[in-house]
């Protein structure tokens, strides 16, 4: 295990965008724990030795970075792109016969014709590269979006309770109501759960989102269009189409929530819940339920918690542990801004020394009570989660 952690460290870490002294002695690090652990892979069987060229040339990435710069100024699609320049095209336009002659002369009136103009924005004083003085750093700028219209107009309550697992739907909405109206006292959760019980919710239906969605933004200012990233779903089992008889089995994502407080690295202020419900409420409901200055967002979501983060991760393969958040044997849920959802999570279940045959990708949540949060699923994971 420390030596696939130490592999998979170096991995993400020589991906990093911009380097330090600090970031180079991990990755130093990160090697050296593969190495020192490596053995157990011969003493297995596993393999015969470890003379492979790639893994020699990670002892010189350091070096590497450090006189030529980081890993993404450098790498084989560079030449894979001057194939199309300076072969395929060049190919193109000739009339296929005795090829090389005409593609080098095609090559070398192209490298007049860029010459030349570089020339005369140099006499006119153009620029035509955009100048970026700030280096990329280890932030992802990503944008949290949900569809202009909801994946279900009007579920009933009782069909989130049915269906959507959201339990406590009820409770948990009207606490968050208690609690939006008294913004300015500090509640006990008895008090909380008085002042919850005197709500009385004017709707039977809610309008319902399926997935949350993350995009990238433009960081660098190059144009690049918006892709997605990240995405999170929340939707019920439902039959397979007319061709298929198998039906779709339901999907509640896990997500990394924010409590205010959390930065962009690190695990402090952050909280794992498994999301239940995407809702909006009606701005007329809302405006009889709430202050007027404290209005509730656009989009809430159903959250059931997990325990919080542990002070450090396990020292074997540095993930965090949590299990379900019970409270007198019941699961306990709450509701939230969509916004304080961070990013989707990743969860490994705990399987102890056998793998229980009856769990599934599509149950296993429900039946496993403990998990690793996977921080080596991508690089944002890596960051954040470490």
């Amino acid at each position: 295990v420390r030596a696939v952690r130490g592999l998979l460290d170096f991995l993400y870490l020589a991906q990093y965008p911009c380097h330090s002294s600090d970031t180079l002695s991990l990755l130093d690090e990160a090697l050296a724990l593969f190495h020192d652990n490596k053995q157990i892979f011969v003493d297995l069987g596993i393999r015969n030795n470890f003379n492979l060229p790639k893994l020699h040339a990670t002892r010189h990435y350091a070096s590497m970075i450090r006189l030529y710069g980081t890993t993404d100024n450098y790498n084989t699609e560079y030449t894979e792109r001057l194939h199309i320049d300076f072969t395929k095209d060049a190919y193109r336009a000739t009339n296929h016969k005795d090829e090389f002659v005409q593609m080098t002369r095609w090559l070398e009136r192209k490298e007049k014709i860029v010459r030349h103009d570089k020339f005369i924005r140099w006499q006119l004083n153009i620029n035509p590269f955009t100048h970026h003085p700030h280096p990329p750093d280890l932030s992802f700028r990503r944008t949290q979006t949900l569809t202009k219209h909801p994946s279900a107009k009007a579920v009933p309550i009782q069909r989130l309770i049915s269906d959507y697992g959201a339990i406590y739907f009820r409770e948990a909405l009207a606490q968050y109501i208690a609690q939006q109206n008294h913004l300015n006292e500090t509640l006990s959760r008895q008090r909380l759960e008085d002042l919850a019980a005197n709500v009385i919710l004017p709707f039977r239906s809610v309008a319902v989102h399926h997935k949350i969605k993350w995009v990238s933004v433009n960081a660098q200012g190059h144009g690049d269009p918006c892709v997605t990233v990240d995405s999170v779903h929340a939707r019920p089992g439902h039959a397979g189409s007319s061709q298929r008889d198998d039906a779709v089995p339901a999907r509640f994502d896990t997500a990394l929530v924010n409590d205010g407080t959390g930065d962009s690295v690190g695990v402090k202020g952050y909280r794992v819940g498994q999301i239940r419900t995407i809702f909006s409420i009606q701005q007329r409901d809302a405006l009889s339920l709430f202050p007027p200055t404290s209005q509730p967002p656009k989009h809430l979501a159903y959250i059931e918690w997990f325990t919080p983060f542990s002070s450090m991760p396990d020292s074997r393969h540095g993930m965090y542990k949590i299990s379900r958040f019970i409270r007198s044997g019941e699961r306990v849920a709450s509701i939230i801004p969509v916004s304080n959802i961070a990013r989707s999570v990743h969860l490994i279940p705990k399987f102890g020394p056998v793998a229980p045959r009856h769990w599934t990708s599509n149950t296993v949540l429900e039946e496993c009570d403990t998990f690793f949060v996977n921080c080596y699923i991508d690089r944002h994971s890596f960051v954040a989660l470490r």
